[in-house]
């Protein structure tokens, strides 16, 4: 199938904006993009002229599926609150596609959000990338895993105090998590062993076999860090053991922006749009990431679903501006920063020539209270109008 969008403004993220443009889909992705384009014979034609055209958005962080709305704890997925360390859980297993967030997230230009576990554990398991629009996981998912939950202050000290269990301290959920990449590198070195004498017997740990993407590079630790200071830890660690790390939620990370900007540790914030309610929210302002991005940190927006609507993230950018944020940097860090935040700018984040075909028409600019989401493409084909 052949969609050709002409007509329209469209905003490119990474290669300015084409005034009365012309987008071309073909198999799902992106073949064409410029002015005065020859449309293929037989194409769908679909006139955007006066309408503003952008990529898919995409939500860096949040819990979509796994926290399904509505349904109370039959619907609650996403802290296995256990044991402290569970990195071989995997999201893919929990999230049910059927959650409204999909359906909410589409109406709103998202196309792409990732999803995984929640704070509760010191490793809370594999977060992946989905698209918004599909039947089943399996067509859904992007890339699984696309990075390890690890969480660093109140949560996992709340939750195994209240169970008389390590960590109630922040030195306990250090340790803890040192242990276990301590752990993994044991069994990474066993495994390496293996290897060369694979006809002996070896008995596979599905925890440590989880980490080992993590200490080879393949994905990063997700951080949940709110103070500066378990920030700082988090990246400690990572330093430690020679790992990739991006630090989610950053709530006092205007405390400490250059010292992000120097270390090149990505950043996404949030959620905002939501009250202080806990310590580590005290700073909570809209003010932290105009201040990491003018610091040269890259940044990227998230509404933590469901602690805030995934629909509202382009408000979240809105609010963002208000308060210090350029306007470009906003729109990137919910198109291509995130999209280079979690290693998908091959495909996503900016519409150009080979990209996936993931976008939205709207009838204004969408930082404009009164714009609508008119049309969502997802892999090149049409998955709303509206009404």
């Amino acid at each position: 199938m052949i969609t050709a969008i002409r007509g329209g403004k469209i905003h490119t993220i990474t290669n300015g904006i084409l005034e009365k443009g012309t987008v071309i889909m073909e198999n799902g992705k992106i073949t064409g993009v410029g002015r005065e384009l020859p449309i293929p014979l037989g194409a769908e034609i679909i006139d955007a002229e006066g309408k503003y055209i952008f990529p898919g958005f995409i939500d860096a962080h949040t819990h979509a599926g796994l926290f399904e709305e509505g349904m109370g704890f039959e619907g609650e997925d996403g802290n296995e609150l256990t044991e402290p360390v569970t990195p071989h859980l995997r999201a893919i297993d929990g999230i049910n596609p059927e959650d409204e967030a999909f359906k909410d997230a589409l109406a709103a230009g998202i196309t792409t959000v990732v999803s995984g576990p929640g704070s509760g554990n010191v490793v809370g398991g594999q977060a992946l990338a989905m698209k918004t629009a599909g039947r089943t996981m399996e067509e859904m998912v992007i890339k699984e895993p696309i990075g390890m939950k690890i969480a660093l202050g109140e949560n996992p000290k709340r939750v195994y105090n209240e169970q008389k269990k390590m960590p109630s301290t922040r030195m306990g959920t250090a340790a803890l998590l040192r242990d276990c990449l301590v752990q993994a590198q044991n069994y990474l070195e066993k495994l390496k062993k293996h290897r060369e004498k694979p006809d002996e017997v070896f008995e596979r740990e599905l925890k440590w076999e989880a980490m080992i993407k993590v200490l080879e590079g393949e994905i990063p630790l997700r951080a949940h860090a709110h103070r500066a200071d378990d920030i700082l830890t988090a990246i400690r660690i990572a330093e430690e053991f020679g790992v990739k790390v991006v630090i989610e939620h950053a709530t006092e990370g205007h405390k400490i922006a250059q010292i992000l900007a120097e270390k090149g540790v990505p950043v996404v914030v949030g959620p905002g749009l939501t009250s202080r309610s806990k310590i580590e929210l005290k700073e909570m302002s809209f003010r932290t990431p105009g201040i990491l991005a003018k610091a040269g940190v890259k940044v990227a927006l998230m509404t933590d679903h469901p602690v805030i609507p995934v629909q509202y993230l382009p408000i979240c950018a809105v609010l963002a501006v208000k308060e210090g944020m350029a306007e470009e940097d906003a729109l990137r860090a919910i198109t291509i920063n995130a999209a280079e935040i979690i290693g998908l700018d091959h495909r996503l984040g900016s519409i150009e020539v080979g990209k996936d075909g993931d976008l939205v028409i709207y009838n204004g600019h969408p930082f404009n209270y009164l714009s609508r989401v008119e049309k969502v493409f997802v892999n090149g084909r049409l998955v709303y109008t509206k009404e």
